[in-house]
């Protein structure tokens, strides 16, 4: 009962200190962000002013109901811009690009089905692709921990005589999201800065952290700029590096969650004995698998071989205490 009276204490705690970051999370983006707004209602205010003062022959009714339709159109994907007639939202490229934003829940919202019946089968595709998207990256998430573990074991077999378990682990975090952060945001950001005419380097870091991390805030889009060349196959591209970056990133989280000094949800378990023995095991290094249960198995089953060969290894004319106990058992 104080195991689960424990659990349910730093539950709150934790939640009261969860809901504590939220508020200072959203007075900070207030202080920063307010100000910043209120310069561009300014602007626009002085803007609009001056275009009924230049012309005088439009009412302003009907300029408000043009940037109302403009403002709409552009919130479902549709662009007004040199007379709206840029490239369509639906082409093949642009659609894959569409539904691999969906079926990886990062949903940029830039472009949003039309239709009635696009928005039903929009539904339907989620509710079978958002499931089998992550069967996918798990499946290869679990095959890329194979090489994972080889790196660990490799630290341990050098490092092993010079650092506790624990710190080799984080060594070995540190490995994986060094890969992270230098191949699937340091070198695709400088990519998209070379190729996006409005991005700067902060612009595409700041893209690829949001759409890795599936947040998908849909400010910023690969190839909807104006004249865009080889639009489709930028689309592609950047479909399949999403794909790739979410796995790695994927596998980072798995790596990191299965060091238990790390992993709070440990704190929050009701069987305090169980996640007591498994921290005891994870720090004493006896205990490396990293979401490999066919390796734990194959280790269990090893060491109940070893146990039932030297039980049984013992037998002679005069049989062990351990013989007399088998014999017994029906």
């Amino acid at each position: 009962m104080s195991i689960i009276t424990g659990g349910f204490l730093r539950l709150f705690v934790f939640f009261s200190g969860y809901l504590l970051f939220l508020v200072l999370g959203a007075s900070v983006f207030s202080a920063i962000e307010a100000p910043e707004e209120k310069e561009k209602i300014q602007s626009l205010r002085k803007l609009r002013r001056g275009f009924l003062k230049n012309h005088s022959c439009v009412p302003d009714v009907d300029l408000e109901e043009l940037i109302s339709e403009i403002i709409h159109a552009s919130n479902r994907g549709v662009s007004a811009v040199r007379n709206a007639t840029g490239e369509p939202n639906w082409s093949f490229g642009q659609s894959l690009f569409f539904a691999s934003t969906v079926v990886t829940t990062i949903g940029y919202g830039h472009v949003t089905p039309l239709s009635r019946t696009g928005k039903v089968f929009c539904m339907l595709y989620a509710m079978v692709g958002i499931p089998l998207t992550l069967v996918l990256l798990s499946a290869l998430v679990e095959r890329l921990l194979v090489p994972t573990i080889g790196i660990l074991q490799w630290l341990n077999s050098r490092l092993g005589h010079l650092y506790q378990p624990f710190n080799i682990r984080i060594m070995h975090l540190m490995i994986i999201v060094l890969i992270l952060v230098c191949f699937f945001l340091l070198l695709p950001a400088a990519i998209f800065a070379t190729i996006e005419p409005e991005w700067d380097y902060l612009d595409s870091i700041y893209y690829c952290f949001i759409s890795l991390t599936t947040i998908g805030l849909g400010d910023y889009i690969p190839g909807d700029s104006l004249d865009q060349p080889y639009r489709p196959l930028y689309k592609i591209a950047t479909t399949c590096y999403l794909f790739l970056g979410i796995t790695i990133m994927m596998l980072t989280l798995a790596v990191f969650y299965d060091i238990p000094q790390l992993n709070l949800g440990l704190l929050f378990t009701v069987k305090g004995d169980e996640s007591s023995e498994k921290l005891r095991l994870a720090s004493s290094g006896h205990d490396i698998h990293y979401g490999a249960n066919t390796l734990t198995q194959q280790n269990e089953e090893e060491n109940t071989h070893r146990q039932v060969v030297r039980v049984r290894s013992r037998r002679n004319d005069s049989p062990s205490p351990e013989d007399s106990v088998l014999k017994m058992i029906p």
